[in-house]
Formats: C-alpha cells, structure tokens, sequence
C-alpha cells in the first residue's frame, strides 16, 4: 500500500478534507490551531496514491525540561475501520512524538458510541465500538474508560446536539413553545452579527461568570474566535426595552380599570377576566420596577442573554452563552437558542451542538437543554498513547494529585 506521512498539509486542502467527511468537526479545522494560540501544532495527513485520506490537526503543549505533549481534540479524521491506515498514521506521528521528546500522544475522535433522547437512555454500546478499540488497542493506545462525568475528559464524553429539521418550531415540545410566546410577550428581540456585538455579549458572559463562579473566556477569545472564522462565527443577542414595556403596561392598567368602572356587577364572568388582567398587569409593573431599581429607567434596548456560534463545514458548536439573571423572567435564552438553530439549518448544517452535559443526564443543563428535543451523542472517548512510559506514568500520577486537591 503507498502511503506517505505529511505534516504541513496546506490549509485549502486540509479544510478542505474535514469539512466534506462525516467526523467534520470544528476542533478539527486548520484555524482551531490560531485560536489555541498558546499551543504549539502540526498540521498532520496521509496520503494514499497521492488521495489525502488522513487529516490531524495535533496542538502540542510544552512541558518543563523541554517535554512535551500531543493532543487531537475529536481527531484524527479517518475511516477508523481502515485498520491499516489508522496503524499507519500512529506509527508516524510516535516517530515525530518521539524526536520531539513528547511524553505521550493524547486523541479523543468524535466517534459516537450511542445516540438517544436524554429519556431513553441506553447502555447497548454500538456493536462496531469493539472493532475500534481493538484498533486503538493494537496502536499501543490506552482507553481511558467510558467515563460519566463532565470534568473526567477534556472535551465532554456526552453532548446535547439538535440535529436539523425543515421547521424547527414544530419539533419543540410544549412547554417550549409556551415559553417563547412568554418572551414574545414581554417583546423579546434577537439580533445577530459579529464583532460589533461582542461588548455587550461580553458583559453577560461576565455576569455569568460571576454568578455560577466558573473560568469562562474573556473579550480577546472571543474577537479571535471570530477572526478565525469570518463566514461562520456569529454573535446571537436577546435584547429588550424594558422602559416601553412599563409605559405600555401603565396604558393597559388604565384602560381596564376603566373598563371594570364600566361593566356591571352582574357580568361576573366578564368581571373575572378583566381584574385577572389587572393583576398580571401590577404583577408586571411590580417587576419592571424592580428591574429599574438595579438597572435604571431608561428608554433603550438591553441585551439580556447572548450566544457566540461557529459553523464549520456541516456542522454549528454553540460554544459560549451568557444571561442577565435579573431577566430570567423574561425567557430570553428559549427564543434565542431555537433563532441560533434556525441560522445554522439556513446555512446547511446538519446538526448543532450545544455542548456537553454530564452523562448521569440529570444535571441542569441536560435538563434545560431537553428544552429543545436534542440527541444526546455519547463519545468513544479518550486515549493515550505513552511514548515514554516511565515518564507518562509520573505525569498521570502528578495530575491525580493536583486534581484531588481541586476536589
């Protein structure tokens, strides 16, 4: 068999293979390697008969004592089933690992083991998920398990993905629908765009930093992620004007106590519904008052939740969200995610992914993500490939230790 071992494949034709095979996948892509700045990377192929059918993009973290390590998020990209070019690729790139004083090869490929709704879920692993592990196994790889919780791997094990649909609204389950006509009605509006967007989307991603207590990225990832991907990177943001909204709800307060004034006491019926009104009215009002307390009285529109998306051959990562909590009620996220969906599906994109939940599927973001009729897409897993054992050993020893201590 002729293969040949590359690791400067152009961008055009490395794209150009990821973005058309079915484990496209954006971590993948040639720019992946720009946005992880402070990584090291090559750009890895395999060519057979001068047809490139191999692609991995491989970020390499320095170490101390000029060691290093290899990591492909959700890659390579390959027919796995082809035993022998898997073989062929790993046995190449422990060669460059090697003279590179890499302590161990670090993949996780986007093979999924099972597919389901987050209500069904199922412990039948796919039949051909042997195969790939004798494999793995067979190129000196390590699986390190299929592990449940979100913090055990690098990237997640389980994702909430929605694939695509010609109407998209029609799929949502009830109770979605409902809440969406709640932020209509209270005259939610999403915008989109790019750069221009990013200091108010930044804001909520502060915001949401600091209320969960979480490490989420700051202003400059965001502006390079969008860099890097000028045609499919987009800003989503859900804004309101909660001043009109006051003075429109003072509007109706007035016309339906003077409506009440006008109906006789015997249209109790009539009666009921209008001072049901009333209150939904003052409770409203109640509510905007209280906003204004914190956020101030002025006539403008407030972006209150925001996401940043990235579109990369056929597929969409939702990858970075951010709320004002002090509008939760207002439902913003539900009108904004189903928007995000419905651009992507425009753009051709088979599915979108809205990131990772834990694999016990009872966690809260499974459970506010099922608000949208995902599939959850659960992964092989991750892999190690020691190149120098003894040295590997130690590392996976100091890394128990320092994440115990995080515990």
């Amino acid at each position: 068999m002729s293969y040949l071992f590359f690791k400067n494949i152009n961008q055009e034709e490395f794209d150009e293979f990821v973005e058309k095979h079915e484990y496209c996948n954006l971590l993948q892509s040639y720019n992946w390697a720009k946005v992880k700045n402070n990584w090291d990377h090559l750009y890895t192929g395999v060519y057979k008969n001068n047809e490139l059918v191999a692609t991995g993009l491989v970020l390499i973290k320095r170490l101390p004592l000029s060691f290093c390590m290899y990591y492909l998020p959700r890659g390579p990209i390959m027919d796995y089933k082809d035993k022998e070019l898997v073989q062929y690729y790993f046995d190449q790139l422990k060669k460059l690992a090697k003279k590179d004083h890499c302590i161990f090869i670090k993949f996780d490929p986007a093979i999924h083991v099972n597919d389901y709704d987050s209500k069904s879920y199922n412990i039948n692993r796919y039949k051909e998920t042997e195969l790939y592990l004798d494999t793995f196994k067979s190129c000196k790889a390590i699986h390190l398990g299929y592990t449940t919780s979100i913090v055990d791997t690098v990237q997640p094990r389980f994702q909430s993905n929605v694939y695509s649909y010609e109407n998209i609204n029609e799929t949502l389950p009830k109770h979605t629908k409902r809440l969406i006509k709640d932020a209509d009605r209270r005259n939610v509006q999403i915008i989109h765009g790019q750069g221009e967007l990013l200091d108010e989307f930044s804001r909520l991603v502060e915001l949401t930093k600091s209320r969960k207590g979480v490490a989420l990225r700051d202003k400059g990832y965001f502006k390079t992620l969008l860099e890097n991907y000028p045609e499919g990177g987009v800003t989503f943001l859900a804004t309101c004007n909660v001043y009109k909204l006051n003075e429109d709800a003072k509007i109706k307060k007035v016309k339906l106590e003077k409506e009440i004034a006008q109906t006789c006491e015997n249209a109790k019926k009539k009666l009921h519904r209008l001072e049901d009104q009333l209150r939904s009215v003052d409770n409203d009002i109640k509510e905007f008052k209280e906003i204004f307390s914190e956020f101030g009285q002025e006539d403008k529109d407030i972006a209150i939740a925001g996401i940043l998306s990235i579109q990369y051959g056929n597929t969409c990562e939702m990858l970075y969200a951010g709320m004002d909590e002090r509008f939760k009620k207002f439902m913003p996220q539900y009108e904004e995610y189903v928007e995000n969906f419905k651009w992507a599906f425009e753009k051709g994109c088979s599915w979108s992914n809205m990131g990772g939940v834990e694999g016990t599927l009872d966690d809260g973001l499974t459970k506010f993500k099922d608000n949208f009729n995902p599939t959850i897409n659960e992964f092989i897993g991750e892999f190690d490939i020691p190149i120098y054992p003894f040295m590997y050993r130690l590392t996976q020893k100091a890394y128990k230790i320092l994440k115990s201590k995080h515990m």
